[in-house]
């Protein structure tokens, strides 16, 4: 989220001549991390929920209530003074009163996950029934915005009713001159060693592919608490030469252009941007047809695989018929390539200002 915001506000500061301010609660005095454009001014407002997360269930829920009238008085008197036209929310805990503030703005929500990731990744009834319940709180000031953003269609589907919603997925802000020649044995998959990511559904599929070509690689990059979980999976699978985990990289282009097809086996997504960045070089995808966002990106059979979401053997097929099939890759890799300049941040950045002028109802 951080990355997606640093590339729409250097756009809108660099490319379209928009003033930006980014407003901040957590960041104790450290430095910006991302390369944000000279021009954006950034102001911390010195909140720091993030201090209590170690504390008590009972002592957090009372921080949060004091923290967060501290958080709306002195958001109010900021706004309230530098009388923005518009003002975005990134669904943090600021979206709960920033469309209260009457500082004359033109208010935004944009939501990066899907409608149901809380209630996929409830574990029991409980945590179900208060997910529900937070869902339906959600809906209610959801709609006292100008405008809801989510990323993908699917998404949009999945919040019924509300009439201020709209689709503008994360954009690709660097499109590469040089694409992948798809000749090597090698397969990759990035993201983070979590049970969101599902890479252990991954290392099951590179079993089965694994018996019929054993000189092919598949490399994963990521950092995560599933590591060794994973190392255990991979040995006790026999696949120690086979499948190389990697930490995460930020030369991450190279590996790109060093392979030969991308594999997502994600739980769920909000708008899987690895899917886009390999495309962009070139490279068919293969994905399970998770919530949300590869049914968004991926045309089934022109440029990659979607696959039921969590059927292995599906997976494991699709993988072969890319690794049997140069020319077939080839062909998927073309496609894949054209597809994401639809992602293009030009593309995406024109629908935001296209909706910044009609909720302002002038060429801002």
């Amino acid at each position: 989220m951080e990355r997606v915001l640093m590339n729409k506000a250097n756009y809108l500061v660099d490319v379209l001549g928009y003033e930006v301010l980014i407003v901040t609660t957590e960041q104790k005095g450290r430095a910006i991390f991302f390369r944000f454009s000279q021009h954006i001014r950034f102001i911390d407002l010195n909140i720091n929920y993030d201090n209590d997360k170690n504390k008590a269930l009972w002592v957090r829920m009372l921080k949060k209530q004091i923290k967060q009238r501290i958080h709306k008085k002195r958001l109010d008197k900021l706004l309230k003074m530098e009388r923005p036209d518009i003002c975005i929310s990134m669904f943090d805990r600021d979206a709960s009163f920033l469309y209260k503030i009457k500082d004359g703005s033109k208010k935004i929500l944009e939501y990066h996950f899907s409608k149901n990731v809380k209630l996929i990744e409830a574990t029991n009834f409980f945590t179900r029934c208060l997910q529900r319940i937070r869902i339906y709180s959600w809906n209610i000031w959801i709609q006292k915005y100008e405008r809801f953003v989510v990323l993908t269609e699917e998404d949009k589907r999945a919040w019924k009713g509300l009439s201020n919603i709209v689709v503008i997925p994360n954009g690709v802000s660097f499109f590469p001159n040089e694409t992948a020649l798809l000749q090597k044995k090698r397969v990759l998959s990035i993201g983070r060693l979590c049970n969101q990511k599902g890479f252990e559904r991954l290392i099951a599929a590179w079993k089965i592919v694994n018996d019929f070509y054993p000189d092919w690689q598949l490399c994963i990059y990521g950092d995560g608490d599933k590591r060794n979980e994973l190392y255990k999976s991979i040995t006790n699978l026999k696949l120690d030469n086979s499948i190389r985990l990697f930490p995460a990289t930020s030369d991450i282009g190279g590996e790109y252009l060093q392979s030969s097809i991308y594999v997502m086996s994600s739980r769920y997504e909000g708008l899987p941007m690895v899917l886009l960045e390999a495309m962009s070089y070139g490279i068919p995808v293969v994905s399970f047809a998770c919530p949300c966002g590869p049914k968004d990106v991926i045309t089934h059979g022109n440029d990659g695989f979607l696959c039921e979401n969590g059927n292995i053997e599906r997976l494991a097929d699709a993988i072969l018929v890319l690794i049997a099939d140069t020319e077939l890759r080839k062909k998927m890799g073309k496609s894949a390539r054209i597809k994401s300049l639809q992602f293009s941040q030009k593309e995406v950045m024109n629908l935001w200002k296209e909706m910044f002028i009609e909720i302002t109802s002038a060429n801002i």
